[in-house]
């Protein structure tokens, strides 16, 4: 049997070893614990180290105060075309008051998961199955909006939710994937027409377009040959003024009176004699034999331009 002097020391040693941990804790970064003395809230102990009264202050919750992520199984949600479809989520949140969240709510995770699930379903049924892919992050909003409502008196924050998969039944899955097929070869049919049309209409107006041109070019064309046939009128008259000018002025010099007398009766020989080749009927004046006489009326004529030039 050992004796008092070893026995006494050691069992105070065990004291002493077991008064310091009840004493001594160290609160790690990030974590609170609520404390209780004599079974009621005595207070929270953030990070570091402190001291509680042995056998009376009690640890009771051990809570964190990271961002934590709370997976929502999958549930069968109702759309308001009345098709199930099968969704689950994620939810992120944070503890900002930890004695709310130690006595606020017994489980805040389950609790948090519960009204996730029921907010989800809600929302789900407020829209119809074509808009739940395309309204995810409405659907998300929304239910961050109630959850974090809800989740206040908790003392607990609910950052945001993530909508992980929509999963419809398979026949509807079916039917989406053959309309969103006639909706794909419906659009290829409506741009091959559209192009067509395009073609049409540019090969319409390619054709409006050298008509134009061509009949530009004609009216140029008539253009260009009427005042060159003018042109060529005015310079036929000029040339015929000037001859006839040429004519008057020889007329007055000496002996152009009989210059043009002899030029007129040559060219009466030469036209009658053309009438009798080319006919075999002849007209012959009843003056034939007066050249004379048909002379003088030439000359007449010429002085009387004369008189009026």
């Amino acid at each position: 049997m050992p004796s008092m002097s070893v026995i006494v020391p050691v069992a105070l040693a065990i004291l002493v070893i077991v008064v310091i941990a009840k004493t001594a804790v160290v609160v790690p970064q990030q974590s609170a614990f609520v404390v209780e003395r004599l079974g009621r809230y005595a207070g929270t102990r953030d990070a570091g180290f402190h001291f509680l009264v042995p056998f009376i202050d009690v640890i009771r919750y051990r809570l964190s105060l990271k961002e934590q992520a709370l997976d929502i199984p999958e549930q069968v949600c109702i759309t308001r075309d009345n098709v199930q479809v099968g969704v689950d989520g994620v939810i992120y949140l944070k503890v900002m008051n930890p004695e709310r969240a130690s006595y606020g709510v017994q489980d805040y995770f389950f609790a948090i998961s519960q009204l996730a699930q029921t907010t989800l379903r809600s929302e789900v049924g407020k829209i119809d199955l074509d808009r739940t892919f395309e309204e995810r992050s409405h659907i998300n909003g929304q239910v961050v909006s109630e959850l974090d409502k809800a989740s206040e008196p908790w003392g607990v924050k609910v950052l945001r939710y993530e909508i992980k998969n929509i999963v419809p039944p398979k026949d509807v899955l079916s039917a989406m994937e053959k309309q969103m097929r006639a909706e794909r070869e419906k659009r290829a049919v409506i741009l091959t027409s559209e192009g067509e049309r395009d073609a049409r209409i540019n090969e319409a107006e390619g054709e409006k377009q050298q008509v134009i041109k061509a009949s530009e070019a004609a009216r140029q064309r008539q253009i260009n040959e009427a005042e060159g046939q003018a042109q060529a009128i005015l310079a036929v008259a000029g040339a015929t003024a000037e001859g006839l000018r040429r004519v008057a002025e020889v007329i007055q010099n000496a002996g152009g009176r009989e210059a043009v007398q002899l030029r007129v009766a040559e060219q009466w020989v030469s036209q009658f004699g053309n009438i009798a080749k080319t006919t075999n009927t002849v007209v012959i004046p009843a003056n034939l034999g007066e050249l004379s006489g048909m002379l003088a009326t030439a000359m007449s004529v010429l002085n009387e331009t004369k008189a009026r030039g």
